[in-house]
Parts: C-alpha cells; structure tokens; sequence
C-alpha cells in the first residue's frame, strides 16, 4: 500500500486540515523550480536525450498512480501524491545538477 504524501508534517492529512493545502503548495512550489531549471538546461543546449525521455514517463507513471489511487476511492492526497512524490524529487535532482 501507497503511504500518503505528506512531506514533512507529523500529523496525516485526515486529521490534519493543512495537510492537503500545503502539500499543494509544496507541488506547486517544486513544478515551479523544475520547470526552471529544465528551461536553463533547454537554452544552454544541455538537456539530454534522457531528461526530455524522463519528463515523458514521470508524467504518465504519475497519471497511471493516481488514477488507481482515484478510482479505488482514495483520498485526494492520494491521488495528488504521486505528481508530488515526483516533483520533490525532481526538484533536488536539478538543483543539485545547476
């Protein structure tokens, strides 16, 4: 079973009313600096064949996670927890790389 997404905050979002709230705003946040520093990479010509390849897959493993998760009738954390899993992880991969 898939652990809901909930960063860094010690309570669930079930009994948590920030939790889901916050969690948006943490994707949102790392969409932003991802989209950031890949657009750098495109400019400068340093993008690689397997970062345009890993933006494809990410997005349709995350699609894939959350429609299961949406249509087993889980909660709205769980089915926004897999674009955010990936962005965070996104997020620190590119800010170590630039």
């Amino acid at each position: 079973m898939v652990r809901p997404y909930v960063g860094c905050m010690s309570q669930t979002p079930f009994f948590n009313p920030f939790g889901f709230p916050m969690m948006m705003a943490r994707l949102t946040m790392d969409s932003w600096e991802t989209v950031f520093h890949r657009s750098v990479m495109m400019a400068q010509g340093t993008c690689s064949t397997a970062e345009y390849q890993r933006m494809v897959m990410e997005k349709s493993a995350a699609v894939q996670s959350s429609m299961t998760a949406l249509m087993t009738g889980q909660s709205q954390v769980a089915v926004m927890a897999p674009f955010a899993r990936r962005a965070r992880a996104n997020a620190k991969r590119l800010r170590k790389l630039g």
